[in-house]
């Protein structure tokens, strides 16, 4: 089979398919336009479930770095719980 005669099977075929399934290619009823189907809501339900799942994540990002800021602030703020140790005073000679 040559592939000019494959190409013309290939477009036969998805021809033959899209004739004979029409159902398939109209719009759903959220797409449509009727908003009181029960695929609309489930639909906006899906919506509003996905956009508190990615706020909920952006929060959590945002409150990690208030944790990160606010604990820097305090440990410039007070040296003693610096986590580097501290320099020897080299003013006093042991004698």
């Amino acid at each position: 089979m040559s592939g000019s005669s494959m190409k013309r099977w290939v477009r036969s075929g998805l021809a033959l398919a899209l004739i004979s399934a029409p159902q398939s290619l109209r719009a759903c009823a959220a797409c449509f336009g009727r908003s009181d189907s029960q695929l609309a809501v489930g639909l906006n339900w899906g919506i509003f479930s996905l956009l508190v799942f990615v706020v909920m994540v952006l929060a959590g990002i945002a409150s990690f770095f208030v944790h990160v800021i606010r604990n820097s602030a305090a440990d410039s703020a007070n040296p003693a719980h610096s986590s580097a140790p501290a320099a020897p005073d080299r003013s006093e000679r042991p004698t």
